[in-house]
């Protein structure tokens, strides 16, 4: 980087960041004034997580949902830098790699996103799967594995959480394990997905009964070991044998963002102005899952993939602007509904007029984050690849 170049750190490659790093690179550049764009993950691939669950099916392969950063980053001009971040000091502008590099910048994006607390209960870190990464994706897939080809008659499975992402972990497990499968969804409130719009909620009702999986609703989890699962009902203790506990409550900021001296509010989260630069530090912007967020309008955004791709645009935009005396953006969120993989084949959407649930349901679901993928490259690749699954699966018979 040459004295005169501006530098732009980004942290984390999730949605907020590598889709942050895209906007930017596709912004025109000042010769006079180059920017270069840092993009630093400790991991070498791109999650899509909405389409996480497919792993478990076998619906879909790792590096259709999980490309490298070398791939989708290849013609850019984008620097992507795979290893972990140690420290980052605010006032000198600079960030402490585990590489040994110190990085100076000039703008500094947060996207790490955040992590599944494991400690909320005794015995979670050590026996239960939490479902946020490709890694745990595969140590389910192998456990199940495990169990599948075991003398056991059946297979216990308890999913804790009653949000989006435990129902549908709970519906394709259920459809994996088939008629093997004992599967059961374990919720502290009253009801599933409270948050989500009712048709999605009764869809994911009837989807749960029609798979025999047993929801414990006003329920806790008390303990957890290798085989044993205790829950609390009405101030009513019952231990259970159980094979599987996948954990799916949860989300903190991670350890890091712990350390900086940040405003945040009582979950952690960094509060950002509309323009999603932080509160007090201009040359500082946040999003995704870390960000305490309320957009031009006044409306707090939620915490979703949907949010942090919008959020993106956003920071892109502003934070180029930032560096070229143009006026920044005020982040305006909108929301475009929601969709929930319920098992194999079967889906359901709401939002922007449309309500479907079952396989057309699916089709527009997978179409829709088809596009929504990180390059055009990528989209080509998979799209193909799902156009001649079916002529496969027919050969293969």
């Amino acid at each position: 980087m040459t004295e005169s170049a501006k530098r732009i750190c980004i942290l984390g490659g999730g949605f907020g960041g590598l889709y942050t790093a895209l906007r930017l690179n596709s912004l025109p550049q000042n010769v006079s004034e180059p920017t270069e764009i840092v993009l630093i993950d400790q991991r070498d691939r791109f999650l899509f997580s909405p389409l996480l669950y497919e792993l478990v099916t076998g619906e879909l392969a790792t590096w259709e949902i999980a490309p490298p950063y070398a791939e989708l980053l290849a013609g850019t001009q984008i620097r992507f830098v795979q290893t972990s971040v140690e420290s980052a000091d605010l006032a000198a502008q600079q960030v402490q790699l585990g590489t040994g590099e110190t990085l100076a910048y000039d703008r500094l994006v947060l996207a790490l996103g955040g992590e599944t607390p494991m400690d909320m209960v005794s015995g979670a870190a050590e026996h239960a799967i939490p479902f946020r990464t490709v890694e745990d994706a595969h140590r389910l897939q192998e456990r199940l594995r495990e169990l599948e080809t075991s003398e056991v008659d059946k297979v216990r499975v308890a999913v804790i959480g009653g949000g989006y992402s435990g129902v549908e972990l709970a519906c394709k497990v259920a459809d994996r394990l088939g008629d093997r499968g004992r599967v059961r969804l374990v919720e502290r409130a009253d009801d599933i997905l409270l948050t989500s719009a009712e048709f999605n909620r009764k869809a994911a009702r009837d989807a749960l009964s029609e798979r025999g999986i047993w929801l414990d609703l006003e329920t806790s989890v008390e303990a957890i070991t290798a085989d044993t699962l205790t829950l609390n009902y009405r101030e009513q203790a019952d231990e259970l044998p159980v094979d599987i506990v996948l954990w799916t409550v949860g989300t903190r900021v991670v350890p890091l963002l712990q350390s900086l001296d940040l405003p945040r509010n009582e979950r952690q989260q960094i509060q950002v102005e509309p323009s999603l630069q932080v509160v007090g530090h201009p040359e500082i912007f946040a999003l995704g899952d870390l960000a305490d967020c309320k957009d031009a309008s006044g409306q707090q955004v939620p915490n979703t993939a949907q949010s942090a791709l919008q959020q993106a645009d956003y920071v892109g935009w502003n934070l180029w602007a930032s560096l070229s005396d143009r006026p920044l953006l005020p982040f305006r969120y909108q929301h475009l509904g929601e969709m929930m993989t319920l098992g194999i084949e079967n889906a359901t959407l709401s939002g922007l007029g449309l309500r479907l649930e079952g396989p057309l349901a699916h089709v527009a679901r997978r179409l829709t984050y088809l596009y929504r993928m990180p390059t055009v490259n990528h989209q080509i690749r998979v799209g193909l690849n799902w156009i001649q699954q079916p002529l496969r699966d027919l050969l293969s018979v």
